[in-house]
Order: structure tokens, then C-alpha cells, then sequence
């Protein structure tokens, strides 16, 4: 994988975990979204109006165009591995941003994943 292909690559795991982190932060904002029938609308129109859902949904279309890009250069079997990398950055982030649980279990999940992303990318 050469540096454009990986940079393409890293920087659509970005955008999709800042994605996540975005549309977590707009929902934050709302509260539990009640499955109720009679809520849709109001509910509806309140997450309209969220601009962290936007910027959440933005990045999302923004990654597609990145990821479509990277495939293009690169085999599926190497790329798609690599967005495990994004529940890296959301465990840490999530931690650091909304006081998420960071447990000795996560840390080794996460030393896992970093280990598992780093033997694929070498082969």
C-alpha cells in the first residue's frame, strides 16, 4: 500500500469514526429516543435541528467518497480490516469527549485490534 492509498484509507476510518462521535453528541442533546409512534414527528423535527447530527451525516457522505476511492487502489481484504481502527479512535475519543467507561477489558480489546490492524497491514 503506497502513501496515497493509505492516507485515503486512514483518513476515511477518521471521518467515519468522527462521524460516529458527531451523531453521538447530537443524540446527547435529544436524550433516549422513545419508540413510540405518536413521537416520530416531534422527535423527527428536533434531530432536524441538531447541528452535530448534520456534521455526523456530512462526514458519513464525505467517507463514502473517500472509501470509494480507496477501494479503488486497494484490495477489500486489506481495507475493510482497517476500519477496526475507527473503534480505536471511538473507545479513546468517547472516553476523553463524553465520559465513557474506559475498563481494563476495552484497553485490551483495543491492544488487540491495534495488534490485528498492524499484522494485516504488513502482510
Amino acid at each position: 500500500m503506497n502513501g496515497i492509498t493509505f492516507l485515503l484509507v486512514i483518513t476515511g476510518v477518521m471521518l467515519n469514526a468522527v462521524a460516529q462521535l458527531a451523531l453521538k453528541a447530537g443524540v446527547r442533546g435529544i436524550g433516549p429516543i422513545a419508540l413510540n409512534v405518536n413521537q416520530v414527528v416531534p422527535v423527527g423535527l428536533r434531530m432536524m435541528s441538531e447541528p452535530y447530527l448534520w456534521i455526523g451525516l456530512g462526514c458519513y457522505v464525505i467517507s463514502v467518497v473517500v472509501w470509494i476511492l480507496a477501494l479503488s487502489r486497494v484490495d477489500v481484504s486489506i481495507a475493510y480490516p482497517m476500519l477496526s481502527l475507527g473503534y480505536v479512535v471511538n473507545a479513546i475519543a468517547a472516553w476523553w469527549l463524553f465520559g465513557e467507561v474506559m475498563s481494563p477489558t476495552r484497553v485490551a480489546g483495543i491492544g488487540i485490534i491495534i495488534v490485528g490492524v498492524y499484522v494485516l497491514a504488513r502482510s
